[in-house]
């Protein structure tokens, strides 16, 4: 089975797992030495009636026992009070800490398992089995957990990397086209970030990319655990390079936020990346013929560029409520050029207003 190392410290690596079912599952529990023990399997109601039973079945030929934890789907229930209603669960059920948690879905059920992992007896190990494109190519992929609270996106978390990641590539021909976009936004960001070429691929062969060919998508998928894998090992706490990832992120979240979830995450970081490329235009570090390349790689796979019921002041406010912020100043990631970008404290709020305003209808 094809898979991608991850260091998780100066001694330890973690997997990440390229599959087309889930039948590999009970295998890699064994060779990661998690056989043979207890383990819940967390997922929503959306992931719990296309693929909990079957992922069930497979991780009970390894493990003495798995039960099932399921809550309501949406971003609404990443929070505290979900958390709480797991940890429960598993007091109840006398799990300990050789007890194993399985994050099965997107990104929400990925950063509640994992924040519940970090915190749960003061840790325990977890694994991620990611069914979303946003998901494989992003979340489940560097150990950052967390929820929202007072509808800011990940305000309470904790660093706590997976034992294994495991992907069934083929769970994204059951993805609503929706969930698709959102994972497309994720994936042009990775591009932006750092590999012009992958950007650029990634742009051309848009119909391949929509009509799920399986040889190219998992190419695209592995690139992007590749690039984040490489920056994650590089800086595993955020402290310097890693912040390269929020690129498209801080008005991303302010948008989400102010819509009320109502768009995915994955289109407000497409409308971020909007702002970003415009910033970075404005500065005159893109030219306006990248600019334009970046919105038409956006356009293609149907990722909003504008969005309606805002106003500008609204959604700065909310930036400076983002969990990037140091000491009273945002954090921006700026582009020079289509697959360069670089971190930037110098942001201005009219700079900010400025770019913020086209995006809003």
């Amino acid at each position: 089975m094809d898979a991608l190392l991850v260091k998780r410290d100066n001694e330890f690596h973690y997997p990440i797992y390229f599959a087309q079912d889930f039948k590999g599952l009970s295998g890699v529990l064994s060779e990661e030495d998690l056989a043979g023990r207890r383990i819940c399997l967390v997922c929503d109601s959306n992931t719990f009636s296309l693929y909990a039973e079957e992922v069930k079945k497979e991780l009970e030929k390894a493990a003495e026992e798995v039960c099932i934890f399921t809550f309501q789907a949406g971003e609404e229930q990443k929070n505290l009070h979900t958390v709480s209603k797991l940890y429960t669960f598993l007091i109840e059920r006398g799990f300990d800490r050789k007890c194993v948690l399985a994050a099965l879905g997107g990104g929400v059920t990925g950063d509640l398992t994992g924040f519940a992992a970090a915190t749960y007896l003061r840790g325990i190990d977890f694994i991620q089995i990611p069914t979303t494109l946003l998901a494989q190519v992003d979340s489940s992929v560097g150990g950052k957990t967390g929820v929202d609270m007072a509808q800011y996106k990940n305000m309470v978390g904790a660093f706590c990397q997976p034992r294994l990641v495991y992907m069934n590539l083929n769970t994204l021909k059951s993805l609503p086209e929706r969930e698709f976009i959102c994972g497309m936004g994720e994936v042009l960001k990775t591009g932006l970030i750092c590999d012009g070429e992958f950007f650029r691929l990634v742009c051309k062969e848009q119909e391949k990319i929509r009509n799920l060919d399986s040889v190219l998508l998992t190419s695209v998928v592995r690139r992007c655990c590749e690039i984040k894998a490489g920056i994650v090992e590089r800086d595993p706490k955020e402290q310097g390079e890693r912040a390269l990832l929020n690129l498209g992120h801080t008005a991303g979240h302010a948008v989400e936020k102010l819509k009320h979830f109502t768009l995915g995450h994955g289109q407000c970081v497409g409308l971020g990346l909007h702002v970003t490329a415009f910033l970075s235009k404005k500065r005159g570090l893109l030219t306006e013929k990248e600019y334009r390349e970046i919105l038409l790689g956006l356009e293609g796979y149907k990722l909003p560029l504008k969005t309606e019921g805002l106003q500008a002041e609204e959604v700065l406010a909310a930036t400076k409520k983002d969990k990037k912020m140091e000491q009273g100043q945002i954090k921006f990631i700026l582009m020079d050029g289509i697959g360069k970008s670089f971190i930037d404290k110098t942001v201005t709020d009219e700079e900010l207003l400025q770019a913020i305003g086209e995006i809003l209808i």
